[in-house]
């Protein structure tokens, strides 16, 4: 009869390190000795696999509280696998390397001795006591939320330690935990017990458990017919950011009713504000960041804009504040980190931290408080020799601003006196694509024109 706890450790993000939690039961299985089996963890709502990019301990290895054990490949970046438990590297499950582990499968297992290495047979799966773990999650779930509700200070439990709370009726709120961030361990509970300071008063939830169906793969993934490969093309391997990347942007385009606008905005302002900045006041910023600033100033002045659409209540809600969602291209594909507030900062501020996130986005450090939310997208190609083009919504977001490079044109401008005169000026082309359930032709008129104004005055921008 195998004896089990679950604990469920929640993501985090410590001193730029990405610290993940993991799914975890002890078991004493017929013939085995006490073993913890680790399933691969479910890192963000859209993941469903991930990737085993390498194994920070070896089979053998002592684990101390912290230690990294392995990096993990989500869909949206790459994290630190933790430890909260002391122990041994028994049995590793999954090679360095492997692509689409899927969520929930076993990918190593611990013990409490060195002695008991040895005696987990290499050729061991852990599949059954995975299937007893999935069948049993969800009471353990929600068990560890009846925890957390009853003692809000603490924020993990160890296994060892919910397992000994559990056999000896132990009152969770009269536990003191002194692991890392709140962490309730294995003495905590010993020395609780010595001292009798925790009575049995806190009720076991016993209601049975739907088992959480697990991802199936996609039934079109089977490789092709050697026929087929017969050297005529060749294999472009995907990232899980990427295949999250096609899989959101062929719901968008299926889902969300795309509302196509746009204008051409006349550069020259800007790049004189730009160079003033540089020569006068030694700072330096970018279009882009100008950019951000006129889009935010544009949504909060056209407040139902910045906007999403609930699917819910099937209505508009507005957002409580203007979240930029800037796209950084990467080796791994496209990231969207948010300058959060865009509109009460100032250019220079988001300058400063648009270099930061791109930085952590190429390095794939990114946050997820760094990169998930927001409430409007800018791409900007300008730097590339593209005139314009039409993005994709992101959902939740209701629009994405698509900025071109900037073309000198020669254009009839008014004199003072009232008279035109052929002049060469610099033109941006702007395409917004819009949620046209949130924009209609009055909503989209409104933010073009007070984004216009933005350009054109460009110390609209200082207010």
């Amino acid at each position: 009869m195998a004896r089990a706890n679950l604990v469920t450790l929640r993501p985090a993000s410590i001193g730029g390190r990405h610290k993940v939690g993991m799914q975890a039961r002890w078991f004493s299985s017929t013939g085995l000795p006490p073993h913890m089996v680790i399933g691969m963890p479910a890192l963000s709502p859209t993941m469903n696999q991930g990737n085993l990019t390498k194994w920070r301990k070896q089979e053998g290895d002592k684990i101390e509280v912290g230690d990294v054990i392995c990096e993990i490949e989500t869909d949206k970046a790459t994290l630190e696998f933790e430890s909260l438990e002391e122990g041994y590297l028994a049995k590793i499950l999954v090679p360095e390397g492997s692509k689409d582990v899927q969520v929930g499968q076993p990918i190593f297992v611990t013990v409490e001795d060195s002695e008991d290495i040895a005696k987990i047979p290499a050729d061991t799966s852990f599949r059954g006591e995975h299937d007893e773990d999935q069948s049993s999650g969800s009471a353990a779930q929600s068990v560890e939320v009846d925890a957390a509700e009853q003692s809000p200070a603490l924020r993990h439990i160890s296994p060892t330690a919910k397992m000994l709370i559990k056999e000896h009726g132990l009152d969770i709120s009269l536990l003191k935990a002194s692991g890392p961030r709140g962490t309730l361990l294995k003495g905590d509970v010993l020395a609780a017990l010595k001292a009798g300071t925790a009575s049995s008063s806190a009720k076991e939830n016993t209601a049975p458990a739907t088992p959480s169906p697990q991802p199936a793969r996609d039934s079109q993934a089977q490789s092709l017919p050697t026929s087929q490969k017969s050297g005529t093309f060749e294999d472009m391997t995907n990232t899980q950011i990427r295949k999250v990347i096609a899989k959101r942007l062929l719901e968008s385009k299926q889902t969300t009713p795309h509302l196509y606008l746009s204008k051409d905005v006349i550069l020259d302002p800007l790049l004189a504000f730009r160079n003033e900045l540089k020569e006068q006041h030694g700072v330096k910023v970018s279009v882009n960041d100008v950019v951000i600033k006129a889009v935010a100033l544009a949504l909060r002045n056209v407040p139902e804009a910045n906007a999403y659409w609930d699917n819910a209540k099937e209505e508009a809600q507005k957002w409580d504040s203007v979240d930029i969602s800037i796209a950084v291209a990467t080796e791994k594909g496209l990231m969207t980190p948010i300058i959060r507030n865009a509109d009460q900062k100032t250019i220079s501020a988001i300058s400063s931290e648009v270099k930061q996130l791109a930085e952590k986005a190429r390095a794939g450090k990114l946050a997820p408080n760094e990169f998930q939310g927001g409430s409007f997208s800018i791409s900007n190609l300008g730097m590339y020799p593209v005139d314009n083009f039409c993005a994709i919504i992101n959902p939740p977001q209701a629009g994405i601003l698509a900025v071109g490079r900037g073309n000198k044109v020669v254009e009839p401008v008014m004199n003072s006196d009232g008279t035109e005169r052929a002049a060469v000026v610099t033109k941006m082309s702007l395409t917004l694509s819009a949620d046209h359930r949130i924009f209609d032709g009055q909503v989209g008129g409104k933010f073009f024109r007070e984004l216009a104004l933005n350009f054109s005055d460009i110390r609209r921008l200082l207010l």
